[in-house]
């Protein structure tokens, strides 16, 4: 399942301070700040969809993601590798470093980190 836009925005702060009461996330976002009922909206979507639980603490809650950051981003880069190219990791890799505006040392590093996974296996 997939989260929309606005829910990963607030997933991405929720990740960022791993637990949190609604007025916390409320300061996290930058102006212009949602209405609270827009964001308490998002955080049922995303308790209905799996991604959030919370924990009551009075007449408060206490919200945690159910799901890691990497294992979320992992699925959604693979299935766009599947999606757009074909299954093919290099394909992807292919238009990732023609298509966008990589300076030579950032594709060095990305050089780097391929040989040190290479040598992992």
């Amino acid at each position: 399942m997939k989260l929309s836009k606005a829910e990963e925005e607030l997933m991405n702060l929720l990740w960022k301070q791993k637990k949190a009461l609604m007025k916390d996330l409320l300061e996290a976002y930058p102006e212009p700040k949602p209405a609270t009922t827009t964001i308490a909206t998002l955080l049922k979507r995303m308790t209905d969809k799996g991604f959030v639980a919370y924990k009551s603490l009075g007449r408060s809650r206490e919200y945690y993601p159910l799901v890691k950051k990497k294992d979320y981003f992992s699925k959604h880069v693979n299935g766009l590798i599947k999606n757009f190219f074909n299954d093919s990791p290099g394909q992807f890799a292919s238009f990732f470093t023609q298509e966008t505006d990589l300076s030579k040392e950032e594709l060095e590093d990305l050089r780097k980190l391929i040989d040190n996974e290479i040598k992992k296996r």
